[in-house]
């Protein structure tokens, strides 16, 4: 049975995307493959680097490669849709599929939510205690964090998911968005969500500003650790480590707030399909970049396997 069989006469949704001019859809098609394909390989050249290189298996590198698998699925969840429907006069999505996108989608986007607590915890250990790191990051509590994060974010998704598809949608199914996004489809439903939105506050408080409360507690204590320091030069090398980290997490929380905590009565399609654009593509996609530059080690690394490629040629 339909999971809207019961709650909507709407049985498929139509998202209008940016434009409806032929030409307009053309050039956004080439622009937004050139971005997909560039952060699908930024990250996936990331997660091969750390796999093949042995000096790259600590914590902080593992943790940066499922960060890197984070957002090759975030990106992959909307933009070849997306691009399809860039080039095609159908722009149909049925009811099913949009449950689906907007699961997985907010999946992804509360684990990596979470996981930035986590990397945060790695270089608050790394400052704070560097000669019992590897005994404190041992590989089992990794794997339990990143396995406990991952299994938060797509339980947290399921609730969002599942109060928003259980609305009633009675017409018109236009979605003004380029993917199921919650709050471009809840506008549609024909009822009173001002509950639905309750819930929704509540789950992005506990999900976005809980772990970016840790996060900052984290960066608060780091940064006493690095004032202790009496070595100005170390101070510089100890805050450059963490600037990565920091630069990240303003990429992602800074439009991520504004899309989910506010009400539905300020929702402006215009504008939200923008700021989704950055944190969907762009944050992906600058995050290889922001990590892998200045960074000595990736470097090694890049170095070494292009080397070791030329040498067995």
């Amino acid at each position: 049975m339909s999971p809207a069989s019961n709650h909507s006469s709407v049985t498929e949704f139509i998202l209008l995307g940016f434009t409806s001019d032929p030409t307009s859809n053309r050039i956004l098609f080439i622009i937004f493959l050139l971005l997909y394909l560039c952060s699908v390989m930024g990250n996936g050249l990331i997660i091969i680097l750390i796999c093949l290189d042995s000096h790259l298996h600590t914590p902080m590198y593992f943790f940066l490669s499922i960060l890197s698998l984070l957002d090759m699925g975030y990106v992959t969840t909307t933009i070849p849709q997306m691009l399809v429907h860039l080039l095609s006069s159908s722009k149909f999505i049925s009811f099913e599929g949009c449950w689906l996108q907007m699961y997985v989608f907010g999946a992804l986007g509360l684990t990596e939510c979470i996981f930035f607590v986590v990397m945060a915890y790695d270089r608050y250990v790394a400052i704070c205690f560097p000669l019992r790191y590897m005994l404190i990051l041992n590989w089992d509590l990794c794997v339990r964090l990143v396995v406990g994060t991952w299994a938060c974010g797509f339980f947290f998704s399921l609730l969002h998911t599942f109060f928003t598809m259980r609305l009633p949608f009675c017409g018109p199914n236009m979605v003004n968005h380029y993917f199921c996004e919650g709050p471009s489809v809840r506008s549609l439903a024909c009822m009173d969500i001002h509950l639905i939105e309750v819930i929704d506050l509540v789950l992005s408080i506990l999900m976005v500003l809980a772990p970016l409360s840790l996060i900052l507690a984290s960066y608060v204590r780091i940064t006493m650790a690095i004032l202790k320091i009496k070595s100005t030069k170390s101070q510089c090398k100890a805050f450059s480590t963490c600037a990565s980290h920091l630069t990240v997490v303003t990429l992602f929380y800074a439009p991520a707030i504004y899309i989910y905590m506010r009400p539905n009565s300020s929702y402006t399609p215009e504008r939200d399909k923008q700021i989704s654009v950055f944190y969907n593509v762009f944050t992906a996609l600058l995050n290889p970049v922001v990590y892998s530059l200045r960074n000595k080690d990736i470097e090694a690394a890049f170095i070494k396997v292009v080397v070791g490629n030329r040498v067995a040629w």
